[in-house]
């Protein structure tokens, strides 16, 4: 059995643990569940990706590798379903908080300590607890119900979680008071703007032109690269690595992105160039895999 398709096993065996929901909402949490693990996964063997762990290589980190990744990906098989179930229920900011800190020590026990999906906890997560709250209310699947959802539900709640006076001083906290620029707290306060304004219209402007799964998903990380502040990129290589991964980023979409004949090279090239100065997009990955999930649970995906 292939590694994501035992996780999504385990997905189905977890999405039992709840019998205060009826079984049709189980279902969908389940779905939820598995969407969300579907999407890290496809951000994990997506390649090549300038920077980030593949299973081809383990871009700039010496400390990483697919195979840790999917241990920490296992290890979020539960999370999921039940931030979903949290939203079914419309639980508050607090609880949902407290599922993302147990979720995130499961993912340091798996990895010995190695932060790798912490951004996707909190951004999946949130996502995850929005779409149950749809489905326990009958409110379509629809980016616009998602994002609405968000704010309103739980709006006032991410905004003081994204104050920096009340964060813990993480290394996004210190960059985001260095360089005045949003982090993955202020990113949920404002309902995921990377996702819902970047991320998820240019993955349908990709599949318009007709790019298939894996080019679409470049095109978005490329576009996110170009156009979001990535904590990662600042805390690794300051002002001067953000410059130059937005116009690396920016000329590669100029340039067409994954439509130009020889997109591959010129993608590898930008990957050998962050490698070399140690830079790795991990906030732009984050919402890469927030926003395929988002394409999968509102769209018929195969």
């Amino acid at each position: 059995m292939k590694p994501v398709n035992r996780v999504l096993k385990v997905c189905t065996d977890a999405g039992r643990e709840s019998e205060q929901i009826s079984v049709s909402l189980r279902s969908a949490c389940l779905h939820t569940a598995m969407c969300a693990i579907r999407s890290l996964h496809a951000e994990l063997v997506l390649y090549p990706k300038p920077g980030l762990v593949s299973p081809i290589d383990n871009g700039s980190h010496v400390d990483m590798d697919a195979g840790l990744f999917m241990r920490s990906l296992f290890s979020l098989r539960h999370y999921f379903i039940r931030m979903a179930h949290a939203g079914v229920q419309a639980v508050s900011f607090d609880v949902l908080k407290e599922y993302g800190m147990q979720a995130e020590r499961r993912m340091l026990t798996a990895t010995n300590g190695i932060n790798t999906h912490r951004g996707a906890i909190f951004s999946l997560g949130m996502l995850c607890a929005a779409a149950g709250y749809c489905h326990a209310r009958s409110l379509p699947l629809s980016a616009n119900n998602l994002r609405s959802v968000l704010r309103a539900e739980w709006g006032k709640a991410l905004l003081a979680h994204a104050n920096p006076a009340v964060a813990k001083l993480s290394n996004g906290i210190r960059v985001t008071h260095l360089y005045a620029v949003n982090g993955a707290r202020a990113e949920g306060a404002q309902g995921f703007p990377a996702v819902f304004e970047i991320g998820l219209p240019q993955l349908l402007s990709s599949f318009a032109t007709g790019a298939n799964a894996h080019e679409a998903q470049i095109d978005v990380l490329f576009r996110l690269m170009a156009q979001m502040a990535d904590t990662n990129i600042y805390h690794r290589g300051g002002a001067d690595g953000a410059a130059l991964v937005r116009q690396a980023a920016q000329q590669f979409m100029q340039s067409g992105g994954t439509a130009h004949p020889d997109w591959r090279s010129r993608a590898l090239e930008c990957h050998r160039l962050f490698v070399s100065k140690d830079l790795s997009p991990g906030g732009a990955a984050d919402m890469l895999s927030a926003s395929w999930f988002v394409y999968q649970i509102t769209q018929t995906v195969e």
